[in-house]
């Protein structure tokens, strides 16, 4: 299993917390350094089932910078997928991939629900 986060962001922390509590193994990858290719974003969407905007990090800063809120509905989803494989802090997070399923995001319920 791995989560990918972003080691400073509230919401990853609490989610390797609630890893860590539930003795849920993991390995940690690092969003900024290790930035997911398109590839990798392509696969954990289509796993997921979730829309590729789900992969915004709508609030971050870069996004709102590169007024993507404007941009995305014209974009088509290979140059979506191209544009979040340039940086990290482009992509919603944390993000953990299981051999079933990716969670977008951390909601303690969906996360319980997904690795029980």
């Amino acid at each position: 299993m791995e989560f990918i986060c972003y080691p400073k962001c509230t919401t990853c922390q609490k989610a390797k917390k609630w890893l860590e509590a539930n003795g849920i193994s993991f390995t940690e990858r690092h969003i900024k350094e290790e930035n997911p290719t398109a590839e990798e974003l392509h696969t954990w969407q289509q796993k997921s089932g979730l829309p590729l905007k789900r992969f915004f990090n709508t609030s971050g800063q870069l996004y709102r910078s590169m007024q993507l809120k404007d941009k995305l509905p014209d974009m088509t989803e290979a140059e979506q997928l191209a544009l979040l494989a340039t940086d990290g802090m482009l992509v919603k997070r944390p993000i953990l991939v299981t051999d079933e399923t990716v969670l977008v995001g951390f909601r303690e319920k969906d996360w319980a629900q997904a690795l029980q």
